[in-house]
């Protein structure tokens, strides 16, 4: 009788580590995949580390989210000492439109006060604005025309830039695969769109567009 209950202790002390293995095991798998090796850019409460151009009262932060929806203005990611710069790197964030909302995230760029920035890609956040360039373009360098998800829902963003090579996912689904030629040439409005190092920043487009932006973060490539 005690050999027999000090087999069955034996197989349920090992069946149960096997399940605490798995469960930890499964716990590390999603922590990873929802972002756990990634820095938060955005704390959900204010502007944090942030910088807004020209005007600053279209770009706020309601219930967890930045909005961007007012006269043309662009939160550039600054960091804590104001020097955030980026080369290779996968920026993740969720992002959700308005109707008619046009706006976008740019990449490899820097503060400037004024203007659309000069330095660095826009990645388009448009589904049904009437500009033709819509979500996960690379503007005006590899366009899509044609939107990939819908207003009013939730969606997942992703940028990818190692090198010269850049990738935009929406909803895990690749839109730009664009690798940027060593002897690329631009338009003279459109020299600085390169790649190179910089920041980050959300645009604030024209009235008529609002978005919202959450889960913004970063994870350094080699």
């Amino acid at each position: 009788m005690i050999h027999s209950i000090s087999v069955h202790a034996v197989q349920f002390l090992t069946a149960t580590a096997v399940a605490v293995f798995l469960l930890c095991s499964g716990t590390q798998a999603q922590d990873k995949e929802q972002g756990a090796d990634f820095k938060a850019l955005f704390n959900g409460k204010d502007l944090s580390g942030w910088k807004v151009s020209e005007n600053p009262e279209s770009v706020v932060v309601e219930d967890g989210t930045i909005i961007t929806h007012g006269e043309r203005a662009h939160a550039f990611y600054v960091g804590d000492d104001g020097k955030a710069s980026f080369t290779n790197f996968h920026l993740k964030a969720k992002v959700k439109t308005a109707k008619g909302a046009n706006s976008g995230i740019y990449f490899h760029t820097e503060f400037q006060e004024a203007g659309w920035p000069s330095k660095g890609y826009e990645c388009q956040v448009n589904n049904t604005q009437q500009d033709p360039k819509k979500t996960g373009g690379l503007y005006g360098v590899q366009d899509n025309f044609e939107a990939p998800v819908k207003d009013d829902v939730w969606f997942d963003y992703d940028i990818i830039v190692e090198g010269k090579h850049v990738i935009v996912k929406i909803n895990g689904k690749t839109i730009s695969d664009y690798t940027e030629p060593d002897d690329v040439e631009r338009a003279e409005s459109m020299s600085g769109r390169l790649v190179g190092s910089g920041t980050f920043a959300l645009q604030a487009h024209d009235p008529g567009s609002k978005v919202w932006f959450k889960d913004i973060m970063v994870k350094t490539l080699p």
